[in-house]
Formats: structure tokens, sequence, C-alpha cells
């Protein structure tokens, strides 16, 4: 009875520090392509290329790979448009440049980021001061996170220990610039490695020694 009783207490400790694992989710914000990579894990990508430089009716139901997402656009206008400054490589912003523009993911997605920069009235890539993102998990959790003076490289990703359930971008008030975004990366996340669960096994392991140990003794 008393290995019953230490192996109970041991096992509602853990399910305890699970439940406060779980209720501190957290949301990492990594502007390298290659760290958010790294973080996560099967990633699609919407590269926006299907579109033309013409505007879409929101919401716009739409994949990343195997991932489906959802784009809107408010509270001004309710379209979003595809953009390019080359006819090959296309890009999507929102209709008005004073909209937010909100990616909306399903279920056990862990991961969203893409490239962010500005474009122009006419959909060419154009300077901006900044772009704000927002990516909010189901725990709640949200980050905000203000990329300055992006350009057509510049990458931001984030990454919770809860599903992401939303990622917004927007430029306020900045005269001519829209917010743009390409190359849309929706993840999974990443698979914990073998390690991990030998670390475990070997905690377990460990647990009904001293559980043993106990009993002996007592």
């Amino acid at each position: 009875m008393r290995i019953s009783s230490f192996v109970s207490t041991a096992i509602a400790s853990a399910v305890l520090l699970c439940a406060a694992g779980a209720a501190q989710a957290e949301i990492t914000t990594y502007t390298s392509q290659a760290a958010y990579l790294a973080a996560v894990g099967n990633t699609g990508v919407d590269t926006f290329d299907d579109l033309d430089l013409d505007e879409y009716e929101g919401p716009l139901d739409r994949f990343a790979g195997d991932y489906g997402y959802t784009v809107s656009a408010s509270p001004n206008a309710s379209t979003v448009w595809g953009a390019t400054d080359d006819f090959s490589d296309f890009w999507l912003t929102g209709g008005n440049r004073l909209d937010t523009v909100s990616f909306t993911f399903a279920n056990q997605v862990a991961g969203a980021g893409g490239f962010f920069f500005g474009s122009d009235l006419l959909g060419s890539s154009t300077p901006a001061d900044f772009i704000t993102l927002t990516a909010t998990d189901s725990s709640g959790a949200s980050v905000t996170y203000t990329l300055n003076t992006p350009d057509f490289d510049s990458f931001v990703g984030f990454v919770s220990t809860d599903d992401l359930v939303s990622l917004t971008m927007a430029t306020g008030d900045q005269p001519g610039v829209w917010a743009t975004i390409n190359d849309l990366h929706v993840s999974v996340a990443a698979v914990p490695e073998p390690s991990t669960y030998g670390m475990m096994l070997g905690g377990l392991g460990l647990l009904g020694y001293a559980a043993r140990r106990k009993a002996k003794k007592a």
C-alpha cells in the first residue's frame, strides 16, 4: 500500500506540474527564418503566386501546404489584393491601407510567420516605417511585435507552446503604405527528440526505484 501511495502522490504531482505548464503558454518571436524553421515541425508555405493583381472578397479560405487557414481584412474593407513587382512573384495585401489583415488558423497549428513589408497603391513594394504584427494562441496569450523599416526579406515568425489561432498585420496610418506578406509559413509543433523520451523513461525508472527503496526501509 505504501508503494501505491507513493506512486499515486508522484503521479498526482506530475499531473499538477503538467497542468501548470499548460496554463503558462508562451509565444516566442523569431526574426530569422532559419531559427523559426528549427523551432517547429512540418511547415507549409503559401506563396500567393496563384493570385493576380486583383481584389478578392474576404474572408478568403486558403492553404499553406496541408494546413488550411482564412485571411480577412477589417474594419474598412473586406477585400484583400494580390500584388507584385514583376508579375512573377505575387504577395498578399489588404484593400484599405488602414485595415488590419488577419490570418486565422485551424487547430493544432503551433507556428506562423512570413516575409512582411510595405506595398503601395499599385501593389509594388515600397518602404514602410514599421509593420505591427500580433500573434494569439488558444490560451489567450498574445504577443505584439513591431517590425521597423521592413524590406522584402524581413522575416518574422511566432511559435506557441499552445495552438496558435491567429496572426495579424497592420501599418497604422502611414500614407501610401499597405501591410503586405509574402510566403506565409504555417507549422505544426516540433516532434520531441528520441532523447526526450529517453529522459522521461529514465525518470519513471528512478521513480520506481525510489518507491522500492522506500518500501524496503519501511
